[in-house]
């Protein structure tokens, strides 16, 4: 697998340890995905069933002024994975996000909804997915994922630890929708589809459910056994950013339901367990 390094990466690792499956684990140092020679030879050599591609360009708002650099991860480093994999027969699970979608929706966005990014990172990653559409339409799966959090590295559930501890209010905005999802159970999810007869695809691994960063964050202070009180909604406007946030980022899990895999379980239950390993970590 690619980006083993990185917060999903990491634990999509420790879940092929506790699967007992046997994986090669290349971070960014180990492997560089824009370098067609080096993704050729990491794939071919090793000769996997699946690789699943974790590495990406995901600073959102740096995107916007680097878009050129942006794409060359997340759409040419995503070609050249799916190029090498189909050389060697290898089936690709590749990573993606919420942000190829226009954030505009009042239901679920479904697996088959038309895509229409407004930002530079999603119009990137976009560029990755349709690559392994393009390359791979029977053995390429598109693995969309939305609001991480998990031990090892910097997300929401972290920044409200600390926020709990040192201030006595946070502003939190209350205008955007999204699903709340440990990095555990994506990988959960990853290695229940590589393992499955599931057909290839685009596939929506976040938690079931849905909620606002100002909920989510009020769920969290009340699992630390703090005062909810303490968390106030503001918009987005309080918080503005060089990428436009999305107002409404939900999607559906129909894809799992037709390939007989249970989906992810609603964002409160799963936050329970998830909240004790981004605080212990």
């Amino acid at each position: 697998m690619t980006g083993a390094g990185g917060m999903l990466g990491q634990d999509v690792v420790t879940c092929l340890e506790r699967a007992g499956e046997t994986a090669l684990a290349l971070t960014r140092a180990d492997l560089d995905i824009t370098d067609r020679a080096a993704v050729t030879a990491a794939v071919v050599n090793c000769r996997p069933d699946t690789v699943v591609n974790c590495a990406a360009w995901t600073a959102v708002d740096e995107a916007e002024a680097h878009e050129d650099e942006a794409l060359e991860v997340n759409g040419g480093g995503a070609r050249l994975v799916a190029e090498a994999c189909a050389t060697s027969g290898a089936r690709l699970i590749h990573m993606s996000t919420d942000y190829v979608f226009a954030g505009d929706a009042r239901r679920p966005y479904t697996e088959r909804d038309r895509c229409g990014p407004r930002t530079a990172y999603g119009r990137t990653k976009l560029a990755g997915e349709r690559a392994v559409a393009e390359l791979l339409p029977g053995s390429g799966y598109v693995v969309r994922t939305a609001w991480l959090y998990g031990a090892h590295g910097p997300n929401f559930v972290r920044t409200m630890i600390g926020l709990e501890r040192d201030r006595a209010v946070v502003d939190v905005v209350d205008d955007q929708h999204g699903q709340p999802t440990w990095t555990m159970d994506v990988a959960g999810q990853v290695i229940a589809l590589a393992r499955s007869g599931a057909p290839a695809g685009v596939y929506h691994a976040t938690s079931s459910g849905q909620t606002t960063w100002f909920e989510f964050a009020r769920e969290i202070f009340r699992l630390l056994g703090t005062d909810t009180a303490r968390v106030r909604s503001v918009t987005s406007g309080a918080y503005p950013r060089p990428a436009p946030r999305p107002a409404y980022s939900v999607l559906g899990h129909g894809a799992w339901a037709r390939a007989a895999i249970k989906p992810i379980p609603d964002w409160r239950l799963r936050l329970h367990q998830g909240l004790r390993a981004v605080a212990g970590a």
